[in-house]
């Protein structure tokens, strides 16, 4: 078959080749060369494949990107276990702040209420606030209620955002905290400005009540247990202003009553008629000009007359010009007296109050028809009773409630 010269090498069609001079390499051979050369390549890459040294050093790259990529799921696993640690931690700080919250809610809640009785004890003794507190004393204060601490999403933003809240309500707490020591304050002054001026009012018709300075000199009940004072600011205004507000009150309920006790008060009901004033007038007997010691009030007899304050009756019976005539001693040197009565309903030494029946309208004595004569002497001395009727109906507001 070498000698056709159509014969194939290598998958090419060969050209017709002259004769060699030499022996070349026989293609059989060189196949089994190559077969034998590539069988040698894969033994030894499987051999250096199954080598310890190399199999750790490529296993070591494999154990390397491992490595990394354990430790990167370890660091996540640290900023997870972080952020539940700031989530937890800013989630304690919150319920601690919403538990100082709860604590300065029942404060308030307690305050309110010592107001509103401070208040309304205020209101039964006629007491109005001199100016609107911003916040109604009476009222009971709405709950704050405190924000919801988000659990999930960001942890940041959301911890910041309920802190917020947080803040907010605890100084909607703080400003109503301070509308009630104001309300407080408000109610102080109300009484001690109505307190100086029925004080001012009675002095001058020379009444000089003997008031409390403190809560302590008050005749109502006061006691408890010795507590030492607390150190928080907060809480010491507070006790001070109520403290401040029973002794006004206290104060103003005396001078109250010192009003009601007074002989600053008509001593007849009805209408007001005078048929003749205090000082020099033209005698109804005489025609001549005489000082009259007193204010005549002309009403039908039997018409009941009434002490002018509370004081002890000193003297029943008749005095001349007087006709049938009670004196009432009110202390201070102040005396007031009833004549021309047509009869009596007390006897002499009784304590009467203001407003009590001691007698009965008539014309006794020096008269030109029935009428009360009323008359004020202070230090024995006949002064004129219109100052002292005046001031009672300045100061009758006090009584009735309206200020």
């Amino acid at each position: 078959m070498r000698d056709k010269p159509t014969a194939t090498r290598l998958g090419r069609p060969a050209k017709p080749q002259p004769k060699p001079h030499v022996r070349g390499i026989r293609p059989g051979l060189f196949y089994g060369l190559f077969a034998a050369l590539f069988a040698t390549n894969v033994v030894t890459l499987i051999g250096l494949l199954m080598s310890p040294d190399i199999a750790a050093l490529v296993n070591g790259q494999n154990a390397a990107a491992l490595s990394a990529y354990q430790d990167r799921i370890a660091q996540l696993r640290l900023d997870v276990d972080r952020l539940h640690s700031r989530q937890y931690a800013q989630t304690g700080d919150i319920n601690l702040q919403l538990q100082e919250l709860a604590q300065q809610q029942e404060v308030l809640t307690e305050q309110h209420q010592y107001v509103k009785a401070l208040a309304d004890k205020a209101a039964e003794l006629g007491i109005t606030p001199i100016a609107s507190s911003p916040a109604d004393p009476k009222a009971t204060p709405a709950p704050v209620v405190p924000p919801a601490v988000p659990v999930s999403g960001d942890t940041i933003s959301t911890s910041d955002a309920g802190a917020a809240a947080i803040e907010k309500a605890g100084h909607q707490v703080r400003e109503m905290m301070d509308e009630s020591r104001t309300a407080l304050a408000s109610i102080s002054a109300a009484a001690t400005t109505s307190t100086d001026q029925i004080l001012d009012s009675l002095k001058q018709v020379g009444i000089k009540p003997d008031l409390p300075d403190t809560v302590g000199d008050s005749d109502e009940g006061v006691g408890g247990p010795f507590i030492p004072a607390e150190d928080s600011p907060e809480a010491g205004s507070m006790v001070d202003d109520a403290n401040a507000v029973l002794s006004a009150l206290a104060r103003f309920k005396d001078a109250r009553t010192a009003i009601a006790m007074a002989p600053v008060h008509m001593p007849v009901a009805g209408p007001e008629r005078i048929s003749s004033v205090f000082g020099n007038r033209t005698d109804p007997f005489t025609g001549r000009q005489a000082f009259h010691p007193g204010i005549d009030f002309p009403w039908p007899t039997g018409t009941t007359v009434m002490a002018a304050g509370h004081g002890k009756v000193i003297f029943v019976g008749q005095i001349n010009g007087y006709g049938n005539v009670i004196d009432i001693d009110h202390g201070g040197g102040i005396v007031t007296r009833y004549g021309h009565l047509s009869a009596f309903l007390v006897d002499q030494g009784v304590t009467v109050d203001t407003g009590t029946p001691i007698a009965r309208v008539g014309s006794t004595g020096r008269s030109t028809g029935p009428h009360l004569h009323f008359e004020v002497r202070r230090n024995d001395s006949p002064v004129d009773p219109t100052f002292y009727l005046a001031v009672g109906k300045r100061l009758a507001r006090f009584l009735t409630g309206v200020v």
